[in-house]
């Protein structure tokens, strides 16, 4: 079998891999890139809906977790999103802020990619796809076995990110040789995942899926307790939205989610003023204003507002109109699980962050290996933060060769 060398081999051809080839290339190294997939770059391909969430202008060590937050903040110094801003504006690509900070490409998320590859090209770097990797070892140098050749090189840095959407080829491929050279893994789960509801609970909701409905959605006991403002989403099985999707990284098994229906609405004046203005209106029709009509109707058929049901304004006491606000403003859920790994958007938890160092991504236990993107025990919230770290992890350690 042939065998070739490189300064740097990387493993994993996404946006972490690929910054990290350009910056390592560009200071003179010979760089190879290899993955076992038939294209390069797939998570940044189908994300943001195809156009890519490419970063967050807000983007700091507050928008992550990790068992150090402190970690990523020498890397975010070194790459800032305005940084990879430059970066697409040099290349004439055209984006727009969504909300929240969150960028977006105005066309297709392969325009990304392409910039990306033609920096590569730029630089020399090849990349390798369709490599199954059977074995790696380390004397003086690296030594990786792929199904089609035999690679050596003095640096090897891994950047096969997390579990999640194992459709697209996600393995624990990454988790599997920081193990091997000795390095700790903090526990992974899935990360910004829809919940799923019992069969008991899903008989509550029946027919609202499709729902949507804006909302602060909050777990964790009072000192640690966690809130996002977003749209939460009502589906077939259970829940989902951006809102949910955030607090699910902070949620733990067991736990009830609160969620504050319409924040913006005070319904307790709402209704009272109602019930003296439109008397005779029915109750369902005065909360279809502001609420979803198919979800007021579901939840006064089945008394879920504490046995509420249907009835004219007139005849609404102010001790349930209380009940209602409290409902709406209190509303739990307490879902089963998650979807899983296969529809978590990211993995939570890593290789851990104490065995790296934090401006280079080298291990401190194995000289020459490094880590970087979302196998490391860094995971950002929705909304461009975890391909922030990915292209600021991916930056500081190629640019330390």
């Amino acid at each position: 079998m042939n065998e070739k060398t490189y300064d740097v081999i990387i493993i994993g051809a996404g946006g972490a891999g690929l910054m990290c080839a350009i910056q390592a290339a560009k200071k003179g190294n010979k760089v190879c890139i290899l993955d076992k997939a038939r294209e390069v770059g797939k998570k940044i391909l189908i994300s943001g809906g195809g156009r890519c969430n490419f970063t967050n202008v807000n983007a700091s060590a507050e928008n992550y977790q990790s068992n150090n937050k402190h970690f990523i903040k020498s890397a975010f110094s070194q790459f800032t999103p305005q940084d990879f801003i430059n970066m697409i504006e040099t290349a004439g690509i055209s984006y727009h802020e969504k909300k929240l900070g969150q960028l977006f490409c105005d066309k297709k998320a392969i325009q990304i990619v392409d910039m990306l590859l033609n920096k590569c090209k730029k630089y020399g770097v090849d990349i390798l796809l369709n490599q199954e990797i059977s074995n790696i070892t380390k004397n003086d140098d690296f030594t990786i076995i792929s199904n089609k050749k035999t690679f050596k090189s003095n640096k090897l840095v891994i950047a096969t990110g997390g579990l999640s959407i194992p459709k697209m080829g996600a393995t624990n491929f990454g988790y599997n040789i920081a193990k091997q050279f000795g390095l700790n893994i903090v526990e992974t789960k899935p990360a910004l995942v829809p919940f799923t509801f019992s069969s008991k609970d899903l008989e509550l909701y029946t027919g609202l899926s499709g729902i949507s409905f804006d909302a602060v959605v909050s777990c964790g006991a009072k000192s640690t307790k966690k809130s996002f403002r977003e749209n939460v989403l009502l589906t077939h099985r259970g829940v989902s939205g951006p809102a949910i999707l955030q607090i699910s990284s902070y949620w733990q098994a067991g736990e009830e989610i609160n969620i504050h229906i319409l924040p913006d609405i005070n319904f307790q004046e709402f209704l009272k003023q109602q019930r003296n203005e439109n008397p005779k209106q029915e109750l369902k029709t005065i909360l279809a204003t502001h609420l979803p009509k198919r979800m007021v109707e579901r939840f006064l058929e089945t008394g879920i507002i504490t046995g509420i049901k249907n009835q004219p304004m007139n005849g609404l006491s102010d001790k349930n109109i209380h009940k209602i606000n409290n409902f709406l403003t209190n509303f739990k859920i307490k879902p089963n699980g998650t979807e899983g790994y296969r529809k978590a958007e990211v993995t939570l938890g890593g290789v851990n962050t104490n065995e790296l160092n934090a401006q280079t991504m080298e291990s401190k236990k194995v000289a020459g290996l490094y880590f970087i993107g979302e196998v490391v025990d860094i995971t950002g919230w929705l909304g461009g933060y975890n391909f922030q770290w990915a292209w600021a992890s991916g930056f500081c350690c190629g640019r330390s060769f």
